[in-house]
């Protein structure tokens, strides 16, 4: 299978297109729980919002993660020596964190000034974590 994604002129470039459209359902759908989370969009009840978006965030985040690990297998050693790719890694893992703490914490209850940062923390972790990985091809 890797040798495929190797050689063949569309598959790489096809599979790239399903880590940006994960990216794009776990972004936007956590930007818009963010928006919600900060008072806008207030006729819309938190939680129904939260598990539509949440839900389909996760799957945006499985066909990213899916995604990106073939492409790792890819070029594994060069990734690894790749500055932007660690970075990339670590924020990955930052991400984890927040969203334990985030949901750990009852954060969705609360809607306090915490879960408020947690959710700011969160945006700018992911947008780092897109700025990393467009870098990696430079």
């Amino acid at each position: 299978m890797l040798s495929e994604l190797r050689s063949s002129v569309w598959a790489y470039p096809a599979l790239e297109v399903v880590h940006i459209v994960g990216i794009a359902l776990l972004l936007g759908n956590l930007v818009a729980l963010e928006i919600r989370v900060w008072g806008g969009a207030a006729a819309l009840p938190v939680r129904a919002l939260a598990r539509l978006s949440l839900g389909i965030a996760l799957a945006g985040f499985g066909l990213a993660a899916a995604s990106g690990l073939l492409m790792f297998a890819t070029q594994a050693s060069e990734l690894l020596a790749n500055r932007s790719f660690v970075w990339k890694m670590g924020l990955l893992t930052l991400a984890g964190c927040n969203a334990a703490w985030f949901h750990g914490r009852g954060s969705l209850q609360k809607l306090d000034l915490t879960a408020r940062v947690q959710m700011l923390v969160s945006t700018a972790v992911w947008l780092g974590v897109v700025v990393c990985g467009r870098w990696i091809a430079y």
